[in-house]
């Protein structure tokens, strides 16, 4: 189970992120973060502290986000990954596409 709570708005979207975001849910991930976005296209920050798992799925998803983003001249950043997780971006290489904060 996961949660995508809107932190903020303006300047900047910042969304907190927490449970788990896998195939079975990555669809509805990605749904709330584009209506949000669609609604105050702006920079993108997600807060991952208490994001406990992903999935390649997942890792597809943030790709499609910060596409998204880009062709808008938006930008997405990852700050609070867990180190396990953090690797998952580090080994796909994502780390150099996307700014990863700790």
């Amino acid at each position: 189970m996961q949660e995508v709570r809107v932190l903020e708005t303006s300047p900047a979207l910042s969304f907190a992120l927490s449970g788990e975001i896998a195939a079975e849910n990555a669809d509805e991930f990605y749904a709330e973060v584009m209506a949000v976005y669609e609604a105050h296209p702006s920079d993108i920050t997600f807060e991952c502290s208490a994001l406990t798992f992903i999935d390649s799925t997942t890792l597809g998803t943030f790709v499609k986000i910060l596409k998204h983003a880009r062709s808008d001249g938006h930008t997405l950043k990852l700050k609070g990954l867990q180190p396990r997780l953090k690797k998952l971006f580090v080994i796909c290489a994502l780390d150099t596409i996307m700014e990863i904060e700790g």
